[in-house]
């Protein structure tokens, strides 16, 4: 069966860090009947790890591993598992992540970008990692985006951080603070700014995309006198935009702009650096916010959150960002398959 003709999306989840909350918010996520109503889940794992998980939890659920994603069984009341690790839960502790687990949260995402490519899932959603720990055992990775970059050949992405009044973008991403102004120049934002407004197009179905472009200093620079960065390439990359025929608009002042757009005056809003964008987002939407990264050739979508290691083993993490990654992705399959109808 081709994959078009699939009566639902089929989403590849991968577990993350096996000692962070993944495992226990797929459990959670994948107990809902809502799930397996709008899509096939297959989750990228380590049987043993989702076992211990589901016994912690005291659910009901069975387990079904499988080599081949075809093979399984998508039934409510199962979890598909593609075997990616093969962990000893005696020797994974809970907030305890080592080189072992490194690379195994960093398999989960190469087996699922796999199957993505060769058109076996429809989308990829994956549970939160550990960063550092996944530089540790040889991917020398800043975090997940460029990893998926890597895999799949892409040399530009964008990070959309999307939730149900707000979406934001990026234009540098895991960069530090004092680096965002020399990796600003016209082009780069105006990739941002094309990548936001195509994608907008294909997977949220907005016929012309409203986007709102933030400045980078207070008051959008104050004509200069708070800084330039608006004058030499922020301005210049909205004209170039808008000559393209791009809804884009600013720079404007980020101590307004995110009012307004929660109120749905823009669809998006480019932010020039990490906090800019995430701050207002995590406000609005801690619980389900979702990270989508754009310019890639498959689907991907995240939890907004990290491993919270406080919290693993305990049974109180909450699924809602995982769920609400789960419907972006099943939402943006279907849209893509209609627009390429």
């Amino acid at each position: 069966m081709g994959i078009n003709e699939k009566p639902f999306p089929i989403i590849g989840i991968t577990m993350g860090d096996p000692v962070g909350i993944g495992p226990e918010i797929i459990i959670k996520a994948l107990s809902s009947k809502e799930i397996f109503n709008i899509c096939r889940p297959v989750v990228f794992g380590d049987l043993a790890i989702l076992k211990r998980e589901l016994k912690n939890g005291r659910t009901s659920f069975a387990v079904l591993s499988s080599e081949s994603i075809n093979a399984a069984a998508f039934l409510p009341g199962t979890i598909s598992i593609v075997p990616a690790s093969l962990l000893n839960p005696e020797r994974t502790i809970y907030g305890k992540p080592d080189k072992e687990t490194g690379s195994a949260m960093a398999e989960y995402i190469r087996k699922a970008v796999c199957c993505a490519m060769a058109g076996e899932i429809d989308a990829v959603v994956t549970a939160p990692i550990n960063k550092k720990s996944l530089q540790n055992s040889g991917y020398n990775f800043p975090g997940h985006t460029e990893m998926l970059a890597h895999l799949t050949g892409t040399k530009e992405v964008v990070m959309m951080l999307a939730g149900s009044t707000l979406r934001v973008v990026l234009v540098t991403i895991h960069c530090p603070l004092n680096k965002v102004a020399p990796n600003l120049n016209p082009d780069r934002i105006l990739k941002t700014i094309t990548v936001t407004n195509q994608n907008l197009k294909i997977y949220f179905k907005i016929a012309k995309p409203r986007i709102a472009v933030a400045a980078f200093n207070p008051h959008a620079g104050e004509n200069g006198l708070f800084g330039s960065e608006e004058k030499d390439f922020i301005i210049p990359a909205i004209n170039k935009a808008k000559d393209m025929g791009i809804d884009a608009s600013g720079p404007y002042p980020s101590d307004t702009l995110f009012h307004s757009a929660s109120k749905g005056n823009f669809d998006s809003v480019v932010c020039m650096y990490h906090d800019q964008g995430l701050i207002p987002l995590k406000l609005l939407h801690f619980e389900d916010g979702v990270n989508i990264t754009l310019g890639l050739p498959i689907i991907r979508t995240s939890v907004d959150h990290g491993t919270a290691y406080d919290i693993a083993g305990q049974g109180i993490a909450d699924p809602s960002s995982l769920i609400s990654a789960v419907k972006t992705a099943v939402e943006m399959s279907l849209n893509r398959k209609q627009q390429a109808k």
